[in-house]
């Protein structure tokens, strides 16, 4: 379908709070051709009203319940604490629509489990908010990746390395959102897993929190599953093996950064590699970048490539793989059970840690 033969996806926000604004919000909104924004959910009041005048918003409401009992919509975006998928999630899987949440899926396997469980049971699907995996560069980097395997032409495939110092992740991505002393009320909270005290556990909802993208971002790359073969005490390395045997690492803290955003991806080959780099999370307008190096050999000269990237942020193109996803016109990038695999080798990696 093209222009106006398109149909425009009826989307419902489920929270607008600081990622529910900037990381998503405001993204849909800037695709009204594409989709509309006809309510949203929010139990402040305040911002609620505030955040609906900005967009254009016409209805408002205090709590999902009531959002779906009056209104008809194609898609949900749930902005929440990954905390509270649990309790929100399988209640607005009965809505029978497509959902998209951040990341991570939840804080426990066992949460986990039960919202997979309950989208199978309501036959609808949920979008975890991988953004990195919709950055025009990540694009890229993957399929020439692919190619690179399939065709053998600098060699066999050999490392996957992906790097992330703890740095500015922001960007100023917050600086125009809406805000007020307003408190939510009380909340509900998923259970903690029973598998782990509560050091563990918290370490373990520090390293999800942080470092599940790349935990996700490392399975996008190799093209198939891996498991963790060794913790570094120090926690600076991650260490991994692909199915095939192609060794990975994740390198989580070999430096900080105070200004600037530092998270890159090095695929090796015998002869070359592929490299992205990838901006700060909440950039706007800005792709990453891809360096293609390249060592045939034979008296060939070596060349080093740096594809051009359009001009569009990893938020707005997720936003875009989700309106596609739901009219059925691209696969999901990410569905609930490959997310739940990601808490899965996070669990073993706090296992190698910690010894429990």
């Amino acid at each position: 379908m093209e222009g106006s033969a398109k149909k425009r996806i009826r989307i419902g926000f489920i929270g607008v709070g600081s990622m529910g604004q900037a990381a998503h919000l405001r993204n849909y909104a800037s695709l009204h051709e594409e989709c509309e924004i006809v309510a949203l959910a929010e139990l402040r009041p305040e911002v609620g009203d505030r955040v609906a005048a900005r967009y254009g918003i016409p209805n408002v409401y205090r709590s999902h319940e009531e959002l779906l009992a009056k209104e008809k919509v194609d898609a949900l975006v749930v902005s929440q604490p990954f905390a509270r998928h649990g309790i929100l999630i399988p209640e607005l899987a009965k809505a029978h629509v497509p959902l998209l949440s951040e990341k991570p899926i939840a804080a426990s396997i066992a949460v986990a489990e039960k919202i997979v469980k309950a989208l199978e049971e309501n036959k609808t699907w949920l979008m975890v908010g991988y953004h990195k995996r919709s950055d025009p560069a990540t694009v890229y980097a993957k399929a020439e990746i692919d190619r690179l395997k399939q065709s053998g032409e600098l060699g066999k495939f050999r490392y996957l390395r992906v790097t992330m110092p703890p740095g500015d992740w922001i960007a100023g991505g917050f600086n125009d959102n809406i805000n007020s002393s307003e408190s939510p009320g009380p909340l509900s909270w998923d259970p903690a897993p029973e598998d782990m005290d509560k050091a563990t556990n918290h370490e373990y909802g520090e390293f999800v929190n942080y470092y599940i993208h790349q935990v996700n971002l490392l399975r996008h790359l190799f093209g198939e599953d891996y498991k963790v073969t060794y913790a570094d005490p120090a926690k600076v390395l991650f260490v991994a093996q692909s199915e095939s045997g192609i060794p990975g690492v994740i390198e989580m803290n070999p430096y900080t950064t105070t200004l600037a955003w530092h998270e890159a991806a090095l695929a090796t080959f015998e002869r070359g590699y592929v490299k992205l780099e990838l901006p700060a999370p909440l950039v706007c307008n800005q792709p990453g970048r891809v360096t293609i190096f390249r060592d045939p050999g034979n008296g060939a000269t070596p060349v080093t490539l740096l594809p051009e990237m359009p001009w569009i942020h990893a938020m707005r193109n997720q936003a875009f793989n989700f309106i596609k996803a739901v009219r059925g016109e691209a696969p999901v990038p990410c569905l609930a059970p490959e997310a739940l695999q990601d808490l899965h080798i996070a669990r073993d990696y706090i296992r190698l840690l910690k010894g429990i």
